[in-house]
């Protein structure tokens, strides 16, 4: 990259990168083990993985089809939560909790790793992040540039086009308009009137009840546009779609505001300030040396010429963390916090131990309520429960089989969790698919009514269970693993509640799953023999009736992802980090592996061997 005298404008031929700053946040914050600073606990996992993959993007280019060099670049945040858009609708994203604690003090120091490596940092009062990327998408667009716009979320996908494409750096997934139309069922030009009809739980946007995007496409596709949908709902044969869309089109309408972006930011920073230039060396060097991460602090140098024992570390402000109770740029902070540096209630936990007790003292507080539990019975119920876990980035995955054999057994349903981003509960559901009705018969009884085709079912689950931006919880992984493995899914990546648990308790107590919850969340859960019963009366689980099955099943699910809030800060507190890490949690799927493949005896080598030994052992 050569470092231009002046800020030129963009041109016809240029290529613009836009990094969706604050997805990228979360998605690192997510996707990697708590990481601290050694010196001093600080908490620093988020600023290492963004650093990551933008250093990666700077040299490699977003993906082998569009690593041509780019002209221009810039990473764009959100500057808070409150919007032009929160005077359309008072409630849009109102819902959403604040950010966890040991990522309050991480959003300061990723705009500041962002600028180390002499990135343009862009944010703008009133306007989300989103905004500001249709804004600058547009003008380099009409200017004859190519864009790439680094992010996976769909309210970006609106602005694809022939000369505009997304990038999601963690699927390796290229996104234009066919993507789009597969995924979706319609192109880029119908995303806003898609979204606006089935509305979006993450943000709040209310939508149509009862539409949801495979309806959506079907509606569009067979009227047009939206504004078509509402005029002629009443054509609509399906009783509670058509008086759904009769009633709450007003709301419809406002959710298309709500979804749009606007292109027409006056932007503080010009779309010639993103024009790059030459990361310097000796500046991105001190700051990542500031805090400790010598892998990257080692590559930057290497590309940059650097000498790192000559350069010492820079002076790095740090806000949100032990007893400074400054608040930091970042989304959905305290409402009495402001952005860009303002005070905030809410402090943060100075020490890994200290977010370790508190996980601890939430997990036996919080009361478990299976009433909320949901029992999942068709492909759009299962599409919404995927769409929340992938946004969410955490969901934990249990299976329901008839045999504690993994190879043997026969797959009845699988549950999932995710945390609610309205409440911050847990919401869990079951998906039954293999439940039998129990009518005596040779073959033991049909398939129960209410229940999704299984391949059906599994099709949509398995992106979602191999999406390396989602992780993955379980308890005992290796068995669901090898379950899910034989239906041709093979999840990853993943955290195991046992194994976390033995990992820190090895020899001290049982890490089955009951035992684990009674013992931190003070929660006895529904015992198998309460739904399958006893000795000769006990049944496999596909004789449970769907009902029962969902409220044990949801459960599982449930109280593993709670186990994993509950634990996993246990780690980097207690030192064990690396135990989990590099040696238990790895060991999982190569011993799946070498279950579900078996090992081959040779009897001959077997019996000669024998035959050596005894003749070694009557020798002696």
């Amino acid at each position: 990259m050569s470092k231009p005298t002046a800020a030129p404008a963009i041109a016809a031929g240029d290529h613009l990168i836009l990094v969706d700053g604050s997805t990228f946040i979360f998605r690192a914050f997510h996707a990697l083990p708590p990481l601290t600073r050694k010196s001093d606990g600080l908490p620093v996992g988020a600023v290492a993985g963004f650093s990551n993959m933008i250093w990666k993007l700077l040299q490699e280019g977003p993906t082998p089809e569009k690593g041509d060099e780019p002209t221009h670049f810039g990473v764009i945040f959100d500057y808070s939560s409150k919007t032009f858009r929160s005077e359309i609708y008072s409630d849009y994203k109102a819902h959403r909790p604040p950010p966890p604690e040991d990522l309050v003090p991480q959003f300061g120091l990723i705009r500041d790793a962002t600028r180390a490596l002499n990135l343009a940092c862009i944010e703008q009062e009133g306007f989300e992040a989103d905004d500001l990327i249709a804004t600058y998408a547009r003008q380099a667009h009409e200017a004859g540039a190519n864009v790439t716009i680094v992010s996976s979320d769909k309210d970006l996908m609106q602005l694809v086009n022939d000369g505009v494409v997304m990038v999601d750096t963690m699927r390796d997934q290229f996104i234009d308009a066919d993507f789009v139309r597969g995924k979706f069922g319609v192109g880029p030009d119908k995303m806003i009137d898609l979204q606006a009809l089935t509305g979006d739980s993450t943000d709040n946007v209310p939508g149509v009840p009862g539409i949801g995007p495979k309806t959506a496409a079907q509606l569009l596709d067979e009227f047009g546009d939206f504004d078509a949908v509402l005029a002629r709902a009443g054509e609509i044969k399906q009783n509670k779609r058509r008086e759904n869309l009769i009633e709450f089109a007003e709301q419809a309408r406002i959710s298309k505001q709500l979804v749009t972006l606007k292109q027409d930011v006056p932007v503080a920073v010009p779309l010639g300030d993103l024009a790059v230039t030459n990361v310097d060396g000796a500046q991105a060097v001190a700051f990542f040396k500031a805090l400790e991460f010598t892998t990257l602090t080692r590559r930057v140098a290497e590309a940059t010429g650097a000498d790192i024992a000559e350069i010492e570390p820079a002076a790095v402000e740090i806000t949100g963390w032990g007893d400074d109770t400054a608040g930091a740029h970042g989304p959905d902070l305290d409402s009495d916090s402001e952005a860009g540096g303002g005070k905030t209630k809410r402090g943060l936990l100075g020490t890994p131990q200290d977010l370790a007790q508190k996980r601890l003292a939430e997990a036996a507080a919080t009361k478990i309520d299976r009433s909320t539990y949901e029992c999942v019975q068709s492909l759009e119920d299962i599409e919404r429960w995927i769409t929340e876990a992938t946004e969410a980035g955490i969901v934990a995955v249990d299976t329901e089989t008839t045999s504690l054999d993994a190879m043997q057994a026969e797959l009845c349903g699988v549950s999932l969790a995710i945390e609610d981003r309205q409440s911050g509960a847990v919401r869990a559901c079951y998906i039954p698919l293999g439940h039998k009705t129990g009518e005596d018969d040779m073959f033991g009884g049909g398939l129960a009514d209410g229940q999704i085709a299984l391949d059906a079912a599994l099709a949509r689950l398995k992106p979602l269970l191999e999406d390396f931006s989602v992780l993955k919880i379980a308890q005992n992984l290796k068995y669901d693993w090898l379950v899910l493995i034989r239906h041709g899914i093979e999840v990853a990546p993943f955290d195991d509640t046992m194994l976390i648990a033995y990992a820190l308790d090895a020899g001290r107590s049982s890490h089955g799953m009951d035992r684990l919850s009674e013992t931190f969340l003070a929660h006895t859960p529904i015992p198998f023999k309460e739904v399958a019963g006893t000795g000769k009366a006990q049944v496999t689980f596909d004789k449970v009736p769907i009902e029962a099955a969902t409220d044990y099943a949801a459960e599982d699910a449930d109280v593993t992802l709670r186990l994993w809030r509950a634990l996993k800060p246990r780690l980097p507190a207690e030192g064990v980090t690396s135990v989990y890490e590099r040696l238990e949690r790895p060991m999982a799927p190569v011993l799946a592996r070498m279950e579900a493949r078996g090992i081959k005896v040779v009897r001959e080598i077997l019996s000669r061997l024998s035959v050596t030994f005894a003749q070694i052992a009557a020798g002696l």
